[in-house]
């Protein structure tokens, strides 16, 4: 697996595609490796004439992890938060964009389309603010701007996040939770143990296991709150996806990305969760490939 030092670490990296092909980089969600991007997808960009780039976050999967670096606790963070208390945390969002703006300078990407789900859409939209010469196009999916006003996950959903009690400790049982956490948070009526989501949990685990590092993403992502004001300086075009059965991040999310950001588009995807079932798979590449098209140089 290669690696590139970026923003003072070390970022696990794969390239798929032709090297002079346009670069497409895609930025993961909350705890997620880049393993679980679907292969159909990378498959499908890359047959659709462009260079996928996808990497490992910071804390996670081959990349640089803080290990011994303790998160403040995550329900106390969010109440304290909610107080207008901001607390200490191992890295921010903002590390994680210039990380991300330091693999595409390590990899000498002038531009590139720039993908971000969840998570990574969060982060996405601090790299599209800061360095807007470096994004072509940004495609947001399923992700939100910390907006406060914005409905927040139901009960059943953050107590499939943030679970209590004693961890599950093997090898079966942390994989069985992973998926059981998607039967929740994810398109309704799917088959997480059949449609692919449990072999790439079953990858990811297999690849590294770091729950620590989860919670210190989780952290990041609370520590910075309100982020409209990125959000409102994103210049470059902009495609929303979104399911509108988003249990996670509900789909007032990705509508407050489109009203932000000038001339945005926004794509719904109908009966989607927070996940990227097989079936919805044809319908997301086709708008992602007509809105790289539509802004190569």
């Amino acid at each position: 697996m290669p690696t590139v030092t970026a923003n003072g670490i070390e970022l696990a990296y794969e390239t798929h595609g032709e090297d002079g092909a346009p670069p497409v980089l895609l930025i993961m969600g909350l705890g997620g490796q880049l393993t679980m991007w679907p292969d159909q997808l990378i498959d499908d960009l890359v047959g659709g004439g462009y260079r996928v780039i996808r990497f490992d976050n910071r804390d996670i999967g081959l990349s640089h992890q803080h290990k011994g670096e303790k998160p403040p606790k995550i329900i106390r963070q969010i109440i304290l938060r909610r107080l207008g208390i901001k607390q200490k945390t191992p890295f921010t969002l903002l590390d994680m964009a210039n990380d991300t703006m330091g693999l595409m300078e390590a990899l000498e990407l002038d531009s590139a389309h720039v993908v971000g789900i969840s998570m990574g859409g969060m982060i996405g939209q601090h790299v599209a603010a800061l360095a807007p010469e470096r994004v072509q196009s940004f495609t947001a999916l399923m992700t939100t701007t910390g907006n406060p006003k914005l409905p927040k996950p139901g009960r059943d959903v953050m107590q499939a996040m943030i679970r209590r009690g004693p961890p599950p400790a093997t090898r079966g049982e942390i994989i069985d939770a992973s998926v059981a956490a998607f039967g929740v948070i994810g398109t309704q009526g799917e088959d997480h143990n059949q449609n692919g989501m449990r072999d790439r949990i079953t990858v990811s685990y297999d690849r590294s296991y770091n729950p620590m590092g989860v919670a210190r993403q989780m952290a990041a992502i609370v520590s910075g709150g309100d982020f409209r004001d990125y959000t409102k300086r994103v210049k470059a075009p902009t495609l929303v996806i979104h399911g509108s059965a988003d249990a996670l991040v509900p789909i007032e999310g990705g509508r407050d990305i489109a009203k932000l950001v000038p001339g945005a588009k926004m794509e719904v995807i109908h009966g989607m969760g927070h996940d990227v079932p097989p079936r919805f798979l044809p319908e997301i590449t086709a708008h992602m490939l007509t809105h790289f098209r539509a802004n190569d140089v």
